[in-house]
């Protein structure tokens, strides 16, 4: 029969298990952390850091804003901004006609109005600019919408107002609407 060694002590303060960094913390850290999220999270919602919506949006010479330099937005008229360094991720075919202006203007509202988060915030015969706001975090994009009376088309633009990028949110909004837009489309 083997005989076994002389039984050796565990090292120093190795007899208890290791607490994690949480716990070490304990509960006033804990609540501290939680409540300085839950803050954030209320400010979000309320909209105190949803930013201020840009000063120039509209229709200018018959054109719509240039889209910002980050990767956070689409934009219809592109060839007018030839050098962008977002005309070729920004670029985004304009919305369908249905009829004039009016009936056009008035068939994208209900689209717009359709969709969660949306805001209209300026309407006028041929010009729409509306505020889509997230659901969860509450980051704002700002989109304009224009009837061009050349082209018998809806110019747009949609961008985030904070933010490097926008992974996609824009676009995939604004193939909703124009499924909306299109007859036959499931939407």
């Amino acid at each position: 029969m083997a005989t076994a060694g002389p039984r050796r002590s565990p090292p120093a303060g190795s007899g208890r298990p290791k607490r994690s960094l949480w716990l070490n913390m304990g509960l006033p850290a804990l609540l501290g952390v939680a409540m300085v999220l839950l803050a954030a999270l209320l400010a979000v919602r309320a909209g105190f850091i949803g930013g201020q919506p840009p000063a120039d949006l509209g229709v200018m010479n018959g054109r719509l804003k240039a889209p910002p330099s980050t990767p956070n937005s689409v934009h219809s008229q592109l060839d007018l901004f030839p050098d962008h360094p977002q005309a070729g991720s920004a670029r985004i075919a304009p919305l369908p006609a249905s009829g004039d202006a009016a009936a056009t203007m008035d068939a994208l509202q209900a689209a717009i109005e359709a969709t969660d988060g949306a805001r209209i915030v300026e309407r006028r015969p041929d010009y729409l600019r509306v505020e889509f706001r997230t659901k969860w975090v509450g980051f704002v994009d700002d989109a304009e919408f224009w009837f061009d009376p050349v082209k018998r088309v809806v110019q747009l633009r949609s961008a985030s107002r904070l933010g490097e990028n926008d992974l996609g949110a824009n676009r995939e909004r604004i193939e909703l609407l124009r499924a909306r837009l299109t007859p036959g489309t499931p939407s």
